[in-house]
């Protein structure tokens, strides 16, 4: 199968206004939005749309529509963002369902050409309010980088603990047998939080499946868990809390642009 598995590491590490790090364990999926439905069929262990050990639902990634497939909604956004005629190819990297359990604090879209350059890249990103916000990064059709620096004004609320006047820095490298993403967020050009994501690939197949399962069991629990903990941490420090600008409230889903730095 030409989607695969990636095992690796999440970290998180805060410098203001306290400091704390921590790692974590994960498992992903990378995978080829048109293939995936046929290579789904061929497992026992993870299906497209309905209940496995390890499942993909429409409605979990993209427009979040159960009745419509991801290529429809990614071409539409990425001609909003002028990619100038559909990419050959796109691949998803994300948490998978786990028994039906399922949260991504961050999935990533990576969109190529027929020659197998990256033209586009679509950043994911959810909170726990059940938000999501698209940040979007095309060079109007060029071929990118294999290893390129972005940015973005923070249009998305999504730590109660860090304001919303904030900027990003994004490192991202072409998915290979590696997996590495980086996001670095200032606020009034102060250093507020890194995080990052690594991965190694492994074959996706039914073997490798089942050592994923047994190795990161309830992968999206475990990150929820780690988020409303050190959430409580914070509060009890006394870390101010922001609530939800006004005009995101009832706004279940947005998107803007990233730019090449």
């Amino acid at each position: 199968m030409p989607s695969q598995i990636y095992l690796g590491q999440v970290m998180h590490q805060r410098f203001f206004p306290m400091q704390y790090q921590f790692r974590y364990g994960v498992m992903s999926l990378r995978v080829d939005i048109d293939q995936i439905e046929t290579e789904a069929k061929k497992s026992t262990w993870l299906s497209l749309n309905r209940f496995n050990l390890f499942s993909l639902h429409f409605k979990d990634y993209g427009a979040r529509q159960t009745d419509q497939a991801w290529r429809i909604w990614a071409d539409s956004l990425l001609a909003e963002y002028g990619l100038p005629e559909p990419a050959h190819k796109i691949e998803l990297v994300c948490f998978p369902r786990f028994m039906n359990i399922a949260f991504n604090p961050l999935a990533m879209w990576y969109a190529y050409d027929q020659q197998g350059k990256m033209i586009a890249i679509i950043g994911e990103v959810s909170n726990t309010f059940g938000q999501w916000h698209h940040y979007v990064l095309t060079d109007k059709g060029r071929p990118l980088a294999d290893s390129i620096k972005a940015q973005a004004k923070k249009d998305f609320h999504v730590s109660p603990f860090i304001g919303m006047d904030c900027q990003y820095q994004f490192r991202f490298n072409k998915p290979s047998a590696h997996y590495k993403i980086g996001i670095y967020q200032t606020e009034n050009s102060q250093q507020v939080l890194t995080a990052t994501q690594v991965g190694q690939a492994q074959d996706l197949n039914d073997s490798n499946l089942l050592k994923a399962a047994l190795k990161h069991p309830f992968n999206s629990l475990k990150v929820l868990w780690m988020i409303h903990w050190w959430a409580i941490k914070i509060w009890v420090k006394g870390g101010r809390f922001h609530r939800t600008p006004e005009q995101q409230v009832g706004i279940d889903y947005s998107h803007t642009e990233m730019h090449l730095c």
